[in-house]
């Protein structure tokens, strides 16, 4: 979502949710993931019910105290009672799930799945292609409501997808791609998070050799970084033409980014996210 319009969405997609169906969500393993979207639907109030399952139900008894929130260790009894099921447990444990709750499924139920390389065809040889089908992959920063969160749908799904939208537009941004393209989001958006946080502890080290202290760098170091994304966010410029505003003529900036260039950074870059993209696909593969 370009320019300004991301607020303006996701304001929009809650409302219309809120206005026209009941949200009855349940969150099959609530574990860090399912937490943090728990998280940010109590908190956006884009709700009716909210289950919450997991084995160890002490780790998740504060939910309870919301309104309309359910714990609870069958995955059964969630289902039956939601509308709309987010999944995000282990990849490990996923087909035993599916085969668990795959008898207590109605054509009422819209199915999100948060599980990595687990494609729509896995899903559907297990429970049929009538149900709408939606996958989803957030990254960590789901948490404080900043995901980068790609969506992708089954044919049966393409007219749910909005729901989904809503729910993740609560979390941050979302954006549509195809599922082949789901292994390459992955790196540029989950694993992407490691690499910006690499660069900003680069950029928190040149700044201590340069006279900072550790905490006074990284603090620049992280509101720099953000007011840059916010920029591109903001204005829906290009990141050249912002390049170009704070460049001058035989000054420090040119002269600090053709080093960095001279170094190989793009290129690294570039070549870190092909290794990346090349294991994803191998480890698929096994």
């Amino acid at each position: 979502m370009g320019g300004g319009l991301g607020l303006t969405t996701q304001s929009q997609c809650i409302l219309i949710f809120k206005k026209t169906i009941e949200m009855k969500i349940a969150i099959i393993g609530s574990g860090n993931l399912g937490l943090s979207i728990a998280k940010g639907l109590v908190y956006n109030n884009t709700y009716t019910s909210l289950y919450l399952s997991k084995r160890d139900l002490n780790a998740i008894s504060k939910w309870e105290e919301y309104n309309n929130v359910k714990i609870t260790k069958d995955n059964k009894e969630a289902v039956k009672n939601s509308d709309i099921i987010i999944f995000t447990v282990q990849p490990r444990q996923f087909d035993g799930i599916l085969e668990e709750i795959k008898d207590s499924l109605t054509d009422k139920h819209v199915l999100i799945s948060a599980i990595t390389g687990f494609s729509i065809e896995r899903m559907e040889k297990k429970l049929g292609g009538n149900y709408p089908i939606i996958r989803s992959m957030p990254n960590t920063a789901i948490s404080v409501g900043k995901s980068m969160t790609c969506l992708c749908c089954n044919r049966t799904g393409e007219k749910r997808i909005a729901i989904a939208e809503a729910i993740f537009n609560g979390l941050g941004t979302t954006i549509k791609i195809a599922e082949k393209q789901m292994q390459a989001a992955t790196v540029v958006c989950a694993s992407g998070i490691a690499f910006w946080m690499r660069l900003i502890r680069a950029t928190t080290q040149g700044g201590v050799q340069m006279g900072f202290d550790a905490d006074e760098s990284m603090r620049m170091s992280m509101f720099t970084a953000l007011g840059a994304a916010s920029l591109l966010i903001e204005t829906d410029s290009h990141p050249e033409t912002e390049i170009d505003k704070v460049t001058t003529p035989q000054g420090c900036t040119i002269t600090g980014l053709n080093e960095m260039e001279h170094q190989g950074l793009s290129s690294s870059l570039i070549q870190g996210l092909i290794a990346s993209f090349e294991k994803i696909n191998e480890i698929k593969m096994q």
